[in-house]
């Protein structure tokens, strides 16, 4: 994908893109649509009003050619998320006709600092024509968009290209990011999509091991033996049930030159959660090969933050593992060992994703020593009840990383919202049998109880944060129909990385 950019309004692509917001310049930008369409104000203003995602086509005469125009709707005070969803859905929609370029006329709106608004666009864009069926024989008969070919151009208001200077570069260096994220995202969707019995622990692991190779970063799995030998029991106990052994896959990055900040995330891994001998309902069971959103956002950011060369020590620990059922399976009221040699009563098999992080917090924190320490896991049926789907569930024990993390979901669009982890929390999560239990005493404020659970495995690291995406990772989308991938935290994470 070129970015080629223009000081004036034209088109060498044969496709105008417009994006409008509902406020401030939007009868300014529907009579400059007039005057170069030759269709009357009045009429392009019944025809559009502007919501989010909402299109116009129109054709106009330039260079002795017609070229098409299309109007973008952004709806209200849209911000970075609003415009990923309007460019995907255009894409989603109208990919093939847009699929040699188009040109994106930034220089009408006021909407935003246009690095921004391009990367934006760019992500929307390159994940439209993302299709979830990867496993159907019969494809839905969508054409690829070949991005090497892609011509993106670019009019921005009151600049000439040959003085933009670094400007320009900033502008080429947004294209390049957001691709490389949405590329990120697509793949972790198809994974996340994915049926269980298409990924099975071991497939993690490999994905891991050939994006490391490929990207420069270093991968080790450690497997059955490996982690019995370690003393990984909670990751363990909860493998207990399934034919496909548990693997703790270990990333590493380090930028080429100079001392850098050491980031540890850690992203739960489950392919598939029965709930173990603590049984799921069957109705949305199937639902449970999302699992392993956390794991997702961690696997994407190590390949996103390798591609992108940015200046962190960056580790993802990802502990991965079915949780089903057998003669084998860990028992509701078992005691169990982990890696920090605490003992655990396992009091509802369901409460799985929290024991395998328990040991890859440990191990985290123990083997590496992270200056900030952080954890995905679509953890919760609380956080999702609390919360719904429109903001993951935020812990932190440091205030100055909790806002920095508040402060960029807002920005990227991959929103969170913090909640409390007082130290009375704690007290529902005590063991008469064992040091701690894996399940509140009452049925509620499970999001946080679970997050006090976390926290006693992080050898009281003062700069951790969770983030539970479970109603956030995986849900209803206008591109499927059923629930799917949506990618959330790559991005949120990339963003961090820039920023520490």
């Amino acid at each position: 994908m070129e970015l080629e950019l223009r000081q004036q309004f034209g088109t060498s692509t044969g496709v105008v893109v417009i994006p409008v917001a509902k406020q401030g310049d939007f009868k300014d930008i529907l009579s400059f649509v007039a005057s170069i369409t030759g269709i009357s104000e009045a009429l392009i203003t019944e025809d559009f009003k502007g919501e989010l995602k909402e299109t116009a086509h129109f054709f106009f005469q330039d260079a002795n050619r017609t070229n098409r125009l299309i109007l973008l709707g952004l709806g209200e005070n849209p911000g970075f998320k609003e415009f990923v969803l309007a460019f995907r859905n255009l894409f989603f929609r109208n990919g093939e006709k847009l699929s040699k370029g188009i040109t994106l006329d930034l220089q009408q709106s006021t909407t935003g600092a246009p690095y921004q608004l391009l990367e934006a666009a760019v992500n929307g864009m390159v994940l439209g024509p993302y299709d979830a069926g990867k496993f159907k024989t019969e494809k839905n008969g969508k054409k690829s968009i070949d991005w090497e070919a892609f011509t993106l151009e670019v009019i921005i208001a009151g600049t000439r290209p040959d003085s933009l200077g670094g400007e320009e570069n900033e502008l080429k260096q947004a294209v390049r990011k957001s691709r490389i994220i949405a590329e990120a995202q697509w793949q972790m969707m198809d994974l996340v999509n994915a049926p269980a019995n298409k990924k099975p622990p071991q497939h993690l692991a490999a994905w891991a091991i050939e994006s490391g190779k490929k990207y420069g970063y270093e991968v080790k799995v450690y497997e059955l033996k490996a982690l019995e030998k370690m003393g990984m029991e909670a990751l363990l106990a909860v493998n207990r049930g399934s034919e496909h052994p548990p693997v703790l896959i270990v990333m590493e990055y380090k930028p080429k030159a100079g001392s850098a900040k050491k980031i540890g995330l850690v992203g739960k891994g489950v392919t598939f959660d029965t709930g173990g001998l603590s049984l799921k309902p069957s109705g949305n069971m199937h639902h449970m090969k999302s699992d392993m959103g956390g794991a997702a956002a961690v696997l994407g950011t190590m390949e996103a933050a390798a591609r992108l060369k940015l200046p962190v020590h960056l580790i993802g620990v990802v502990p991965s593992t079915e949780n089903s059922v057998d003669a084998n399976s860990t028992k509701p009221g078992d005691v169990i060992g982990s890696y920090s040699g605490k003992t655990i009563e396992v009091i509802d098999t369901d409460a799985e994703g929290r024991l395998i992080l328990a040991d890859a917090l440990n191990y985290t924190v123990k083997n590496y020593q992270p200056d900030y320490l952080l954890d995905l896991a679509t953890l919760t049926g609380s956080c999702i009840r609390t919360l719904g789907t429109q903001a993951g569930g935020l812990f932190s024990n440091n205030d100055a990383l909790a806002k920095t993390l508040l402060d960029i979901g807002m920005q990227t669009g991959e929103r969170l919202w913090q909640l409390p982890i007082w130290e009375d929390y704690f007290q529902e999560m005590k063991s008469d049998v064992a040091d701690i239990k894996n399940l509140s005493s009452t049925p509620a404020a499970g999001a946080i109880t679970a997050a006090k659970f976390l926290e006693y495995f992080t050898e009281k690291h003062t700069a951790w944060a969770h983030m539970d995406i479970a109603g956030v990772a995986f849900g209803s989308s206008e591109f499927t129909s059923q629930k799917s991938a949506t990618g959330f935290g790559i991005r949120l994470l990339v963003e961090f990385l820039e920023k520490v």
